[in-house]
């Protein structure tokens, strides 16, 4: 548990955990005995313009209009029978688009995307985060996103040296990204999120603290720092090696030089400037996401549910074909069931992860057991290390703590929710 880079842990449990529901459930019985006043929405759009040499994430390249057309299509089909199974009393107190890249679709398609969100609610009334790139940050689109609500923009910078970016295999120049950093600024949204990566091939402290000041140059409400990870089936698949002394030393660097320009830390990744929130963060210690698109998961407080998962560009490829003929969505096709102990496992993982930590309190409220009790032999592990703090009344990781959140996350799984990732055959 050395190691401190093993895996980011986004969600409990991870995707390659679920498997197909026999029988498939109706979704009006999945939710029929949910909390339902303060949901989240989630749109995926599987579409980026490239493929970048780290991304591991449900998308493809080269959509065509024919494509994109039918993909929103089934989104609606999709927002049809979700809107039936969760009943008129539902409300959402979020929203986020996200990908891929949601600003791959043109103006009149999120024109269009934004339709589709808003037969959930007004998007208007609740928080709205959407991802973008540089090349797809255009002035028409973010007008559209502007006008309907949006009140975040990510933009996945990466680094500000053209040769970094390149060794990221994303073919980007900075006067690229500069234009449109400057366009989202003009147009004008609430929250600006930059997203940098350490431990490209090459990169040293010099030049990231180079790309951290370009990008505090825009003054970005929120920064999140992500360490490289080379993963199965990506463009940087094949030449893996061992960086985690690089990448914990530059994480130090720059966690330290955002301290010293102002800003706080809320995860291992995520900085941003006191007293700023966008709300469009999703509660850990909640459960009600309604995903739509193929690529997006849903979370009742029992079941975890999506479509099937892929990397490679094939299946990818086919599993965005299937779904858009898919004409009935009334059911819960891929997923994970949430036993008691599945439940409170998560719910430390995503509360451990924060800052914040997890209150003892609430969590024994919630479950009617001690945190400490409940993972005893994990959290003993933890204090051996340094990595917990001594508040007896909340449940945190100290400085180094958060420097190892990608080996305390993994940690915490449970030997089914492993077995089932190891089990489960990379495509």
């Amino acid at each position: 548990m050395k190691k401190p880079y093993q895996s980011y842990v986004y969600a409990y449990p991870h995707k390659t955990a679920y498997r197909p529901l026999q029988p498939e459930p109706r979704l009006g019985d999945v939710w029929a005995d949910e909390v339902r006043d303060a949901l989240f929405l989630y749109l995926h759009v599987p579409f980026c313009e490239m493929r970048c040499g780290f991304c591991n994430l449900f998308t493809r390249t080269g959509a065509p209009e024919e494509l994109t057309d039918a993909y929103l299509g089934a989104m609606e089909r999709q927002a049809s029978a979700l809107r039936d199974a969760l009943g008129n009393d539902a409300a959402f107190a979020t929203a986020a688009f996200g990908g891929g890249t949601p600003t791959y679709l043109t103006a009149a398609e999120l024109e269009r995307l934004c339709d589709i969100a808003e037969r959930f609610g007004d998007l208007a009334a609740i928080p709205l985060g959407v991802e973008t790139s540089p090349a797809t940050a255009t002035t028409d689109r973010l007008t559209v996103l502007r006008d309907r609500g949006t009140t975040r923009v990510s933009i996945g910078v990466q680094s500000f040296v053209d040769e970094e970016a390149r060794a990221a295999v994303r073919p980007q120049k900075r006067a690229e990204v500069e234009a449109a950093l400057d366009r989202i600024r003009a147009v004008g949204f609430p929250t600006l999120n930059i997203d940098l990566i350490y431990g490209i091939d090459g990169q040293t402290p010099a030049t990231w603290l180079h790309s951290l000041d370009s990008a505090l140059a825009w003054e970005p409400e929120e920064l999140y720092l992500y360490p490289l990870y080379v993963r199965p089936l990506t463009g940087l698949g094949r030449q893996a090696h061992d960086w985690d002394d690089q990448r914990l030393e530059l994480y130090r660097i720059g966690r330290d030089h955002l301290f010293a320009c102002g800003y706080e830390q809320v995860s291992m990744r995520m900085f941003r400037l006191p007293g700023t929130t966008s709300g469009t963060e999703y509660c850990c210690q909640t459960d009600g996401m309604v995903g739509l698109g193929c690529g997006a998961r849903s979370y009742t407080s029992r079941l975890h549910y999506s479509f099937e998962y892929a990397v490679g560009a094939g299946q990818v490829r086919g599993i965005i074909n299937h779904y858009v003929r898919e004409k009935d969505f009334g059911t819960a096709r891929v997923g994970f069931e949430l036993d008691d102990d599945e439940r409170r496992r998560r719910h430390l993982v995503q509360s451990l992860l924060q800052a914040g930590g997890l209150d003892r309190v609430s969590y024994r409220g919630r479950f009617g057991t001690d945190v400490a009790d409940d993972f005893k032999s994990e959290l003993t592990a933890f204090a051996e290390h340094g990595w917990l703090g001594e508040d007896p009344a909340t449940l945190s990781l100290t400085a180094e703590g958060l420097a190892y959140s990608d080996a305390i996350g993994p940690a915490l799984f449970s030997g089914r929710v492993r077995a089932l990732m190891d089990s489960y055959e990379a495509r």
